[in-house]
């Protein structure tokens, strides 16, 4: 699967869960996550038998359906098995799957509880429960679920959690649900990539879209997601986007399953260049390549900002993280950049035909006339700093 060296998530979580030790992770997204739970589970798995023995819960179906192709791949050569089952579809497949026994379940929390009701499974044999995303989960109103569901796995198993943040709540889960955990925790929590450079693009509200469009005439880039903070925003922009003849995937919650796994793989494959989705693609999901990310709305959690931009700059390579910023952003600009420790350049793109904003008067006089801004496999010229005079190398 061309792994050569372990990640560093993995060099420190892969023998404490060989060791039986519950554990706790904390890492930047893109680190190999998956890999550090499944492979030691897998290879503590021994003999298969037709009953649920890992359990791993998702917040979301393309969580759940991403975690289950990566345990379907290690596990080729041996006869484990793999079921997932979450919302969106009909329940005919997983109920017969469920039936006819399987040693791995991934799955939402909801939908697997649907299934417990109906005697579809049961978990009175699950040696391993995997808590993937908790803060997410936490964020979607699934900690109740986790908790009806956890409660139904036997006391004496193997817990891992793994969570880019640890609120109160989720504490609160780690002393109940886990036994002496040991807590892993690379880089720090806050730290967005250190691969992916940052920039504001102040402007008028009622310009966005004109300033989105002339980025993407301009950036030299290999693929792009812009994300939106609204289900219906999204779709907005999609329409533009397409009506300027950029080829365009839109994900977000009011979409059918079908049409979320054609929008991601036909991204991956490189059918469409642009990927408009909301936050439900912010958190997890392994999209390689993305050589720039684009904040048309400023997100409204500090947090959703650092998952976002994670979609880029995975792996180590390098990623830009472009944030359109109107004057009613100002407190979540500010709350970011508190969050992350560091002050993101203010750019004016040479050329754009601007309205007045008041976010202009954040420029200091003196400062540096011309901006080259990196991008994948060239530049983008013709910038400004709306900030200190200090070029970025």
């Amino acid at each position: 699967m061309g792994y050569t060296e372990p990640t560093p998530i993995q060099l420190r979580a892969i023998p404490l869960i060989l060791e039986g030790r519950d554990v706790i992770g904390s890492a930047q997204t893109g680190t190999g996550k998956t890999a550090a739970f499944a492979l030691p589970i897998l290879t503590r798995l021994g003999e298969c038998r037709p009953v649920p023995r890992v359990l791993v819960l998702e917040p979301t179906r393309e969580l759940a359906a991403q975690v289950e192709t990566a345990f379907r791949d290690l596990a080729r050569f041996t006869r484990v098995r793999v079921s997932v089952v979450y919302g969106g579809v009909g329940y005919g497949g997983q109920t017969s799957a469920l039936r006819s026994g399987t040693d791995v379940l991934v799955a939402t929390p909801g939908r697997l509880l649907d299934h417990l009701q109906r005697g579809n499974c049961r978990l009175n044999q699950i040696e391993y429960v995997v808590l993937d995303e908790a803060d997410r989960m936490l964020d979607m109103g699934f900690l109740p679920d986790v908790r009806r569901i956890v409660e139904k796995c036997p006391r004496q198993r193997h817990t891992s959690l793994f969570s880019a943040t640890i609120p109160p709540e989720i504490e609160t889960l780690i002393q109940w649900a886990m036994r002496d955990p040991v807590t892993i925790e690379i880089g720090m929590r806050r730290s967005p990539a250190e691969t992916v450079s940052h920039a504001l693009y102040p402007v008028a509200a009622n310009q966005k879209t004109d300033l989105l469009l002339e980025l993407l005439r301009r950036l030299n880039y290999d693929s792009v997601i812009v994300f939106c903070r609204t289900k219906h925003g999204a779709d907005r922009v999609s329409q533009v986007l397409k009506r300027s003849q950029h080829a365009v995937a839109v994900l977000h919650s009011n979409r059918t399953q079908t049409e979320r796994e054609e929008a991601l793989r036909g991204f991956r494959a490189g059918r469409y260049e642009v990927l408009v989705a909301t936050d439900i693609a912010a958190r997890g999901l392994d999209i390689q390549g993305v050589s720039h990310v684009i904040n048309y709305d400023v997100p409204q959690h500090p947090e959703d900002y650092v998952h976002r931009i994670g979609r880029t700059g995975r792996a180590q390579a390098s990623g830009d993280a472009l944030t359109l910023t109107v004057a009613e952003d100002a407190t979540h600009v500010h709350a970011i950049e508190r969050f992350i420790g560091r002050r993101i350049d203010r750019i004016r793109l040479g050329g754009f035909p601007y309205q007045y904003t008041a976010l202009f008067e954040e420029t200091r006089p003196g400062g540096t006339p011309q901006h080259q801004r990196r991008a994948r496999g060239g530049r983008l010229s013709g910038g400004y700093f709306f900030g200190p005079s200090r070029r970025r190398r």
